[in-house]
């Protein structure tokens, strides 16, 4: 899926339509002291080997999200690209 560089749309803060960068989402690193990633660990851990397993139900795409910036107040949002897709989102340069 090809998207524009910069697009208008609305900015929340401002209040009105105005010109945003886009950039592609990029998920962070987890933290391996997070709550989550501590329970997923001490449930791993044991005597009866591996208790939790892979998904054996695969998504057929995934939500491509996109960060606009907005050239005027400098805030950034998000937003979700349509359904689920397996292309992958490009920037491409506006003409």
């Amino acid at each position: 899926m090809k998207m524009v560089d910069t697009m208008r749309t609305y900015c929340p803060t401002c209040n009105k339509h105005t010109i945003h960068k886009v950039k592609l989402y990029k998920k962070g690193k987890q933290s391996p002291f997070s709550v989550g990633q501590a329970r997923y660990d001490r449930k791993l851990k044991g005597y009866v080997g591996k208790v939790k397993g892979k998904k054996s139900v695969k998504k057929m795409g995934k939500h491509q999200k996109v960060i606009l910036e907005c050239t005027v107040c400098k805030k950034k949002h998000e937003r979700i690209m349509g359904t689920r897709t397996r292309k992958v989102l490009e920037i491409v340069k506006k003409d």
